[in-house]
Protein backbone atom coordinates (compact mmCIF):
# COMPACT_ATOMS: atom_id res chain seq x y z
CA UNK A 1 0.00 0.00 0.00
CA UNK A 2 2.89 2.34 0.73
CA UNK A 3 4.12 1.85 -2.83
CA UNK A 4 0.69 2.72 -4.23
CA UNK A 5 0.55 5.86 -2.12
CA UNK A 6 3.97 6.98 -3.37
CA UNK A 7 2.96 6.29 -6.98
CA UNK A 8 -0.18 8.41 -6.61
CA UNK A 9 1.73 11.27 -4.99
CA UNK A 10 4.37 11.19 -7.73
CA UNK A 11 1.68 11.22 -10.43
CA UNK A 12 -0.17 14.20 -8.96
CA UNK A 13 3.08 16.12 -8.50
CA UNK A 14 4.04 15.33 -12.10
CA UNK A 15 0.69 16.66 -13.31
CA UNK A 16 1.31 19.89 -11.38
CA UNK A 17 4.82 20.22 -12.83
CA UNK A 18 3.58 19.68 -16.40
CA UNK A 19 0.76 22.17 -15.97
CA UNK A 20 -2.01 19.61 -16.37
CA UNK A 21 -3.24 20.50 -12.88
CA UNK A 22 -3.69 24.18 -12.10
CA UNK A 23 -4.82 26.15 -9.01
CA UNK A 24 -8.43 25.38 -8.16
CA UNK A 25 -8.60 22.23 -10.31
CA UNK A 26 -10.35 19.22 -8.83
CA UNK A 27 -8.37 16.05 -8.17
CA UNK A 28 -10.30 13.38 -10.08
CA UNK A 29 -10.25 10.60 -7.51
CA UNK A 30 -12.18 8.07 -9.59
CA UNK A 31 -9.82 8.58 -12.53
CA UNK A 32 -6.77 7.95 -10.33
CA UNK A 33 -8.34 4.82 -8.85
CA UNK A 34 -9.20 3.45 -12.30
CA UNK A 35 -5.86 4.39 -13.88
CA UNK A 36 -3.66 2.89 -11.18
CA UNK A 37 -5.94 0.11 -9.97
CA UNK A 38 -5.74 1.20 -6.34
CA UNK A 39 -8.29 1.29 -3.56
CA UNK A 40 -9.47 4.38 -1.77
CA UNK A 41 -7.15 3.75 1.18
CA UNK A 42 -3.83 4.59 -0.55
CA UNK A 43 -5.55 7.41 -2.41
CA UNK A 44 -6.82 8.85 0.86
CA UNK A 45 -3.30 8.60 2.33
CA UNK A 46 -1.81 10.31 -0.72
CA UNK A 47 -4.30 13.18 -0.50
CA UNK A 48 -3.67 13.59 3.23
CA UNK A 49 0.06 13.90 2.62
CA UNK A 50 -0.41 16.39 -0.21
CA UNK A 51 -2.75 18.37 2.03
CA UNK A 52 -0.09 18.41 4.77
CA UNK A 53 2.33 19.83 2.18
CA UNK A 54 -0.16 22.59 1.43
CA UNK A 55 -0.58 21.53 -2.19
CA UNK A 56 -4.23 20.52 -2.05
CA UNK A 57 -7.26 21.59 -0.06
CA UNK A 58 -10.14 19.33 0.96
CA UNK A 59 -13.49 21.09 0.52
CA UNK A 60 -16.83 19.88 1.95
CA UNK A 61 -18.90 18.17 -0.77
CA UNK A 62 -16.35 19.20 -3.41
CA UNK A 63 -13.51 16.82 -2.66
CA UNK A 64 -9.86 17.69 -3.12
CA UNK A 65 -8.78 20.68 -5.20
CA UNK A 66 -5.37 22.07 -6.00
CA UNK A 67 -4.36 24.90 -3.68
CA UNK A 68 -5.26 28.33 -5.08
CA UNK A 69 -3.72 31.21 -3.13
CA UNK A 70 -5.32 34.50 -2.24
CA UNK A 71 -3.29 37.64 -2.92
CA UNK A 72 -1.90 37.74 0.61
CA UNK A 73 -1.13 34.00 0.59
CA UNK A 74 0.65 34.37 -2.75
CA UNK A 75 2.81 37.21 -1.46
CA UNK A 76 3.64 35.31 1.73
CA UNK A 77 4.63 32.15 -0.16
CA UNK A 78 6.65 34.21 -2.64
CA UNK A 79 8.55 35.91 0.18
CA UNK A 80 9.65 32.55 1.55
CA UNK A 81 10.29 31.09 -1.90
CA UNK A 82 12.59 33.96 -2.88
CA UNK A 83 14.67 33.40 0.27
CA UNK A 84 14.95 29.66 -0.41
CA UNK A 85 15.90 30.12 -4.07
CA UNK A 86 18.40 32.80 -3.11
CA UNK A 87 19.99 30.55 -0.51
CA UNK A 88 20.30 27.75 -3.06
CA UNK A 89 22.04 30.08 -5.53
CA UNK A 90 24.45 31.25 -2.84
CA UNK A 91 25.31 27.69 -1.86
CA UNK A 92 25.67 26.68 -5.50
CA UNK A 93 28.16 29.50 -6.04
CA UNK A 94 30.30 28.04 -3.24
CA UNK A 95 29.83 24.34 -3.97
CA UNK A 96 29.05 23.78 -7.64
CA UNK A 97 30.76 20.69 -9.04
CA UNK A 98 32.13 20.17 -12.57
CA UNK A 99 29.06 18.10 -13.45
CA UNK A 100 26.68 20.85 -12.43
CA UNK A 101 28.81 23.48 -14.15
CA UNK A 102 28.22 21.56 -17.36
CA UNK A 103 24.51 21.17 -16.70
CA UNK A 104 24.12 24.84 -15.81
CA UNK A 105 25.91 25.95 -18.97
CA UNK A 106 23.76 23.60 -21.06
CA UNK A 107 20.43 24.87 -19.74
CA UNK A 108 21.46 28.53 -19.91
CA UNK A 109 22.46 28.04 -23.54
CA UNK A 110 19.12 26.35 -24.23
CA UNK A 111 17.30 29.33 -22.70
CA UNK A 112 19.33 31.74 -24.85
CA UNK A 113 18.62 29.75 -28.03
CA UNK A 114 14.90 29.53 -27.24
CA UNK A 115 14.66 33.29 -26.66
CA UNK A 116 16.64 34.10 -29.82
CA UNK A 117 14.82 31.73 -32.16
CA UNK A 118 11.27 31.74 -30.81
CA UNK A 119 10.91 35.12 -29.13
CA UNK A 120 7.58 35.26 -27.30
CA UNK A 121 6.38 32.04 -28.95
CA UNK A 122 6.17 28.69 -27.14
CA UNK A 123 6.00 30.01 -23.56
CA UNK A 124 5.23 26.51 -22.27
CA UNK A 125 8.42 25.19 -23.87
CA UNK A 126 10.44 27.96 -22.27
CA UNK A 127 8.75 27.30 -18.94
CA UNK A 128 10.11 23.74 -18.97
CA UNK A 129 13.61 25.14 -19.54
CA UNK A 130 13.05 27.51 -16.64
CA UNK A 131 12.19 24.55 -14.40
CA UNK A 132 15.44 22.84 -15.47
CA UNK A 133 17.44 25.99 -14.76
CA UNK A 134 16.12 26.39 -11.22
CA UNK A 135 16.32 22.67 -10.47
CA UNK A 136 19.96 22.59 -11.62
CA UNK A 137 20.89 25.41 -9.25
CA UNK A 138 18.97 23.86 -6.37
CA UNK A 139 20.70 20.52 -6.86
CA UNK A 140 24.07 22.24 -7.23
CA UNK A 141 23.59 23.65 -3.72
CA UNK A 142 24.29 20.17 -2.36
CA UNK A 143 21.51 20.48 0.22
CA UNK A 144 18.75 17.92 -0.38
CA UNK A 145 16.55 19.32 2.40
CA UNK A 146 16.65 22.75 0.77
CA UNK A 147 15.82 21.19 -2.61
CA UNK A 148 12.70 19.56 -1.15
CA UNK A 149 11.57 22.82 0.45
CA UNK A 150 12.03 24.72 -2.81
CA UNK A 151 10.05 22.13 -4.78
CA UNK A 152 7.15 22.15 -2.33
CA UNK A 153 6.91 25.94 -2.30
CA UNK A 154 7.43 26.27 -6.05
CA UNK A 155 4.57 23.91 -6.84
CA UNK A 156 2.15 26.32 -5.17
CA UNK A 157 3.21 29.02 -7.65
CA UNK A 158 4.18 27.12 -10.82
CA UNK A 159 1.04 27.97 -12.76
CA UNK A 160 1.63 31.67 -12.18
CA UNK A 161 5.26 31.54 -13.29
CA UNK A 162 4.08 29.71 -16.40
CA UNK A 163 1.46 32.38 -17.10
CA UNK A 164 4.07 35.12 -16.75
CA UNK A 165 5.92 33.87 -19.84
CA UNK A 166 2.89 34.74 -21.96
CA UNK A 167 3.62 38.43 -21.36
CA UNK A 168 5.54 40.09 -24.23
CA UNK A 169 9.28 40.29 -23.60
CA UNK A 170 9.31 38.09 -20.52
CA UNK A 171 11.09 35.14 -22.15
CA UNK A 172 13.94 37.33 -23.38
CA UNK A 173 14.20 39.03 -19.98
CA UNK A 174 14.24 35.71 -18.16
CA UNK A 175 16.92 34.23 -20.44
CA UNK A 176 19.08 37.33 -19.91
CA UNK A 177 18.73 37.05 -16.13
CA UNK A 178 19.50 33.32 -16.26
CA UNK A 179 22.76 34.08 -18.10
CA UNK A 180 23.76 36.80 -15.62
CA UNK A 181 22.90 34.64 -12.62
CA UNK A 182 24.86 31.69 -14.00
CA UNK A 183 27.89 33.93 -14.47
CA UNK A 184 27.75 34.97 -10.82
CA UNK A 185 27.54 31.34 -9.71
CA UNK A 186 30.40 30.26 -11.96
CA UNK A 187 32.53 33.11 -10.61
CA UNK A 188 31.70 31.90 -7.06
CA UNK A 189 30.13 35.26 -6.16
CA UNK A 190 27.94 33.74 -3.46
CA UNK A 191 26.41 36.87 -1.91
CA UNK A 192 25.70 38.49 -5.26
CA UNK A 193 24.20 35.26 -6.63
CA UNK A 194 21.92 34.93 -3.60
CA UNK A 195 20.70 38.53 -3.91
CA UNK A 196 20.23 38.27 -7.68
CA UNK A 197 18.25 35.03 -7.47
CA UNK A 198 15.93 36.38 -4.78
CA UNK A 199 15.18 39.36 -7.00
CA UNK A 200 14.84 37.17 -10.10
CA UNK A 201 11.98 35.07 -8.69
CA UNK A 202 10.09 37.96 -7.09
CA UNK A 203 6.94 39.61 -8.46
CA UNK A 204 5.68 43.03 -7.49
CA UNK A 205 2.18 43.29 -6.01
CA UNK A 206 0.60 44.59 -9.23
CA UNK A 207 2.04 41.71 -11.25
CA UNK A 208 0.76 39.22 -8.68
CA UNK A 209 -2.72 40.71 -8.94
CA UNK A 210 -2.56 40.43 -12.75
CA UNK A 211 -1.44 36.81 -12.58
CA UNK A 212 -4.13 35.88 -10.07
CA UNK A 213 -6.74 37.48 -12.32
CA UNK A 214 -5.38 35.67 -15.39
CA UNK A 215 -5.89 32.29 -13.73
CA UNK A 216 -9.16 33.11 -11.95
Amino acid sequence: MAGQTETLIAQILNEIDKGNLNPGDHIEERSLIDTYGVSRTPLREALLRLEAMGLIVRQPRKGAVLFKPTLEEFLSILEVHAKLEGQAAGLAARRISPEFIRRLNDVVTACDVHAAKKGDNDPDGYYQLNLRFHETIALASGNSFLVDMIKTNARKLLAYYRARYRYPGMIAQSAKEHRELAELILKHEAEMAETYMARHVQFDRVTVMDLLAALD
